[in-house]
């Protein structure tokens, strides 16, 4: 009988080992595709300073950071906190460490935030976020979003999904039809509106405009613009007839076109269209803007998202850092991943070769074979317990591929047979 609960805290993911090794299977792919993008790796410190954290930040994210309190400290008095997400401490990082690094500075981070969320199916309180970024010096050229998105095409294309379709938009376009029609004003409740008007009916979203007082032509005006999507060969052209001069929503009708068509150069995908549905709802965005979906799992929400922010560190700096990123959330991804039976544990055993002693008489030679055999390459398990070889088998079948029974005659000889535990084959060594 337990003497305590011994089972996670809620909103923590504890997987098996054969489950944890199907999770780092992904995540390893995933860095391997960020890699071969020429983004450079780095870890920030899970803790940081609680003023460093927040300053781009407030309201819900200062209710669910979780501070560090020393023993002698009361909540109040904590000046650190965990880290909920990987941007703000990128921004740290970038201008602490602005006279060492090239720009565009090309980089990712992969590894755990926390949030202080209520928990709930989907929501976790410590999850993995792999994060790509791509920071300029003044400017950054409008291509390199097309590069994050591009990059992320074939991160995702890792992930066990029968297919995915990334949503690409620009946060000038609306900006700059709701100047043109003089509603900057409402531009928050707007932004708003559009960002949730997925998640209700279209005459919701209607009634919400209208309840703006907007008038009936200036709401068909905004339904109609958020009704455009598809290839960019024909959005492009549906964006200039809606005949908005405004120069914001020109700027972003010109950069949505330049990233679509380099995402097209740069991997030839059919994956990526254009939407103008997608606003995102955080503020730093500036530009462009992109949401991932499943169309077989729609239920799994975005899978990966981002965009890009005209200054990454304005809070810490007067230095201008323009910047354009995106997430994959993969512990949340691998909860609905398991859920529908598209991740499973791995059926690969942990490791390749697995010793078996018959006695402590041959300790000194498995110890040597190991040593030969991890020198090879391979990863090597000694079963050290004092159980009859029946019972060292059945263990060795369970984490190995293949075993090898050492008894007085192999360790005098130093000459070893690798059983293959599926079939049976044998291996001289």
């Amino acid at each position: 009988m337990k003497k305590f609960n011994t089972s996670p805290i809620s909103g923590m993911q504890e997987l098996t080992p054969a489950m944890q090794a199907e999770f780092n299977r992904l995540k390893s792919g995933i860095t391997a595709a960020y890699a071969q993008h020429g983004f450079q790796s780095i870890e920030t410190p899970t803790i940081d300073r609680t003023e460093i954290l927040l300053a781009k930040a407030g309201g819900d994210t200062e209710k669910q950071i979780y501070k560090v309190v020393k023993t002698a400290e009361t909540a109040n008095d904590a000046d650190q906190a965990l880290r909920f997400d990987h941007t703000v401490p990128l921004a740290r990082y970038t201008v602490e460490h602005a006279n060492d690094l090239t720009f565009p500075f090309k980089v990712t981070q992969i590894g755990r935030n926390f949030r202080g969320e209520r928990a709930q199916k989907g929501r976790f309180r410590e999850f993995y976020q792999c994060d790509v970024d791509v920071i300029g010096w003044n400017t950054l050229p409008v291509a390199y979003d097309a590069e994050v998105i591009a990059t992320l095409v074939d991160a995702l294309k890792v992930l066990p999904l029968p297919s995915f379709v990334v949503r690409v938009s620009n946060r000038k376009l609306l900006s700059g039809l709701l100047q043109a029609l003089n509603l900057n004003h409402l531009s928050a409740e707007i932004f708003n509106i559009v960002d949730h008007a997925e998640k209700v009916p279209p005459e919701k979203t209607v009634e919400a405009l209208q309840d703006l007082g907007l008038g009936t032509e200036n709401v068909v005006k905004i339904t109609t613009f958020m009704q455009i999507h598809g290839d960019y060969t024909e959005v492009v052209p549906k964006l200039r007839d809606l005949g908005c001069q405004d120069a914001t929503f020109l700027e972003g009708v010109e950069e949505l076109d330049i990233v679509l068509k380099t995402v097209q150069e740069l991997s030839a995908t059919t994956e990526v269209i254009a939407d103008m549905m997608i606003v995102r709802g955080l503020d730093y965005y500036t530009g462009t803007v992109f949401e991932t979906i499943a169309p077989d799992y729609r239920e799994f929400g975005s899978i990966c998202s981002g965009g890009r922010y005209e200054n990454l560190a304005n809070h810490y700096t007067d230095q201008a850092l323009p910047g354009v990123g995106g997430s994959i959330g993969l512990t949340r991804l691998f909860a609905a991943f398991v859920d529908a039976g598209l991740a499973k544990a791995s059926e690969s055993k942990p490791v390749d070769v697995c010793l078996l002693p018959i006695s402590s008489n041959e300790y000194q030679a498995c110890a040597k074979f190991a040593t030969d055999l991890r020198a090879e390459g391979k990863t090597v398990d000694l079963v050290l317990t004092e159980k009859k070889l029946g019972d060292k088998m059945k263990y060795a079948s369970k984490v190995a591929q293949f075993a090898a029974v050492i008894g007085e005659t192999e360790a005098a000889s130093g000459h070893y047979k690798l059983r293959n535990l599926k079939t049976g084959a044998e291996i001289e060594k």
